[in-house]
């Protein structure tokens, strides 16, 4: 299929996940290539399994991708990040493994120059707890100092985007982007999936936004598995809202389609470029 985005006229970089095709990290990065801008490489290295962190070939055949293409790279970390371990978890003063995968990723992935490293925080543990305040303030400290020392292997801590999770209140990460200075990478899927205005939350981390994640969403709450589909599910209205409010604002950061799959891919391409063409009727 002959789409370039390119031809859009969007002052943002659209993109999408490296699991559109089913093959690898270079076969997806060619494929998006001649029809997107921005490439998130989703990355996963199971202890005594499966991996695919790119060794140095790999990223070198990436990088003249993307070089030959104007294709940027946005790169998500393995795990979510933390410092300490949970209060159920042995106390240790190691490195915590998910600063150790975010060590390796960061690592591996320099050379590609991203435009950020995106990363959760790990927060299950206060959430099962509901949030409780007086837990708050030890668990931003520690999550403050994760994001620090990621901070320091991606070359500043503005590279790194933290993203909202869906079942958290969308400003708890806050308090650690406040902190540390870094970058935000705002999930509108996650916010549809929560029954949120993204608009708001857009707003509100528009000084630190480099990188939106963009999908759709089942309505059905009783389905599993509900967000990362096509945005072919959501309504014109919702995805004008959004879509709209960046052209307006001249956002220039990514914007990355958050799906798998070839269909999904075709259908939600077709969705924002139809919302973009509405743009200013």
């Amino acid at each position: 299929m002959s789409v370039d985005v390119r031809t859009w006229g969007a002052p943002f970089r659209i993109g999408a996940t490296s699991y559109i095709v089913d093959a690898g990290l270079v076969e997806n990065a060619r494929f998006l290539a001649a029809h997107l801008q921005d490439v998130q490489l989703v990355l996963f290295d199971l202890p005594d399994g499966p991996s695919n962190l790119p060794d140095a070939a790999t990223v070198e055949q990436l990088a003249t991708l993307g070089a030959r293409h104007d294709l940027s790279y946005t790169v998500h970390l393995i795990d979510d990040l933390q410092s300490a371990p949970a209060a159920d978890e042995p106390a240790t003063t190691a490195l915590h493994p998910s600063l150790d995968a975010a060590r390796r990723v960061i690592d591996r992935t320099q050379r590609l120059a991203p435009a950020a490293w995106v990363g959760h925080l790990e927060g299950r543990a206060v959430r099962a707890r509901g949030f409780a305040a007086e837990e708050l303030p030890a668990w931003w400290a520690q999550a403050a100092q994760a994001v620090e020392q990621a901070g320091t292997w991606a070359g500043g801590v503005q590279r790194l985007a933290i993203e909202n999770l869906e079942g958290y209140p969308p400003d708890f990460v806050t308090p650690v982007v406040e902190r540390t200075q870094a970058a935000r990478c705002v999930d509108v899927g996650h916010l549809w999936l929560d029954g949120r205005d993204p608009i708001f939350h857009l707003r509100a981390a528009w000084r630190r936004l480099r990188v939106i994640h963009l999908h759709g969403v089942l309505a059905d709450p009783t389905q599993p598995n509900r967000d990362h589909r096509s945005l072919a599910l959501m309504p014109e209205p919702v995805i004008d809202s959004v879509v709209h409010f960046l052209l307006r604002n001249d956002y220039r950061g990514a914007l990355t389609l958050e799906i798998f799959g070839e269909d999904d891919f075709w259908s939600s391409l077709a969705v924002l470029h139809a919302s973009i063409q509405r743009f200013g009727d």
